[in-house]
């Protein structure tokens, strides 16, 4: 991470110190990792160091481990390759919180293409979207329409649409989105984060009309009075609403790279008889590889969430906040280079 954290101490104001709090020690009744993931949330907001990283050739060369690339040329060659290896995939053309209505249509055009793109190849894949960057910030109803188009378009094709959460702000707009859309159209997956406090119940009324479910933990910072503060508390709710899904859901995807929780599920099923074609695990491209490996070869079907695009900056931020190994990965390659 040098280069980044010399970058970083050459920017104005709060993003200074940025470079200074990473190398602190954590306070005592702090962890590193819980330290290092306020950092790096911090910093996955910070506009000047977001335009170094997305025109930096150093920092895209890190990022292609994690990114297929800024092209849906790119992203088809990862996803045909990962077909071949009998993997799923769901395309994500990055970016969100659009500032203008004709960006988020451009966006809506984007996953347009690469619906086509999906049918013309025949690929096994679906696409993820973020609300607001199809408009949910600007207007509920700009938004609705953008999705509705691209529902449409995967219904027409035998493919589906995973509607990413986000942060809190927007679960419910979110939730009645995809409940609306499930009504009309069905193709469409839901996801909920188990950091939540209200996820259970979420789960709940999502099982109870047959709402495809992802389960995820979770990658924004939220306040302790709407979600579980701790890895612990979050590990637990997540094997409970887990279990609960598996046991009630519609085809739930289990979404976690965590080998604990993973040999937990695959417990769970093997005690149960509950096929492999009733659910699906889903990783993040290039994270856990080995892990993703041997899910396969146990013949469970896994799916990779596979990202694209110019606006790659905050997903990376987020992602490395989400597994400190990550940022391990990166510095050491940097070391190499």
């Amino acid at each position: 991470m040098t280069q980044i954290l010399q970058h970083l101490s050459t920017l104005p104001g709060r993003d200074a110190s940025v470079a200074q709090a990473v190398g602190l020690r954590a306070p005592p009744t702090l962890s590193l990792s819980l330290v290092l993931r306020t950092v790096l949330l911090f910093l996955s907001q910070r506009r000047a160091l977001r335009h170094w990283m997305e025109t930096s050739p150093q920092a895209q060369r890190l990022t292609s481990r994690f990114i297929a690339g800024t092209t849906l040329q790119q992203e088809l060659a990862v996803c045909q390759n990962l077909d071949h290896q009998g993997i799923l995939a769901t395309l994500d053309h990055l970016g969100e919180s659009v500032t203008s209505i004709a960006e988020a249509e451009r966006s809506r055009d984007a996953y347009l293409a690469a619906l086509d793109q999906i049918s013309a190849r025949n690929l096994k894949a679906t696409v993820s979207v973020k609300p607001t960057q199809l408009g949910l910030s600007l207007s509920e109803a700009a938004c609705r329409d953008n999705v509705q188009r691209l529902v449409i378009r995967a219904k027409s094709i035998g493919s589906v649409v995973e509607i990413d959460m986000e942060s809190s702000a927007f679960v419910d707009p979110t939730l009645a989105l995809v409940y609306r859309l499930h009504e009309s159209y069905g193709c469409v997956r839901a996801v909920i984060q188990a950091y939540l406090y209200r996820s259970e119940s979420d789960i709940e009324n999502l099982c109870s009309q047959k709402i495809p479910v992802r389960l995820c933990k979770g990658a924004y910072k939220e306040p302790s009075d709407i979600a579980f503060p701790g890895k612990n508390d979050v590990d637990k709710n997540y094997v409970r609403l887990m279990t609960r899904l598996l046991d009630a859901g519609t085809y739930p995807a289990i979404a976690s790279h965590d080998e604990k929780i993973i040999n937990q599920a695959l417990q769970y099923v093997k005690e149960r008889n509950i096929a492999p074609d009733r659910f699906e695990f889903q990783m993040l491209y290039g994270i856990s590889r080995e892990l993703q490996k041997r899910l396969v070869a146990g013949g469970h079907r896994l799916r990779l969430y596979v990202p694209y695009g110019d606006a790659w900056y905050p997903y990376f931020m987020r992602r490395l906040a989400e597994r400190p190994a990550n940022v391990v990965f990166l510095a050491r390659n940097l070391l190499k280079s």
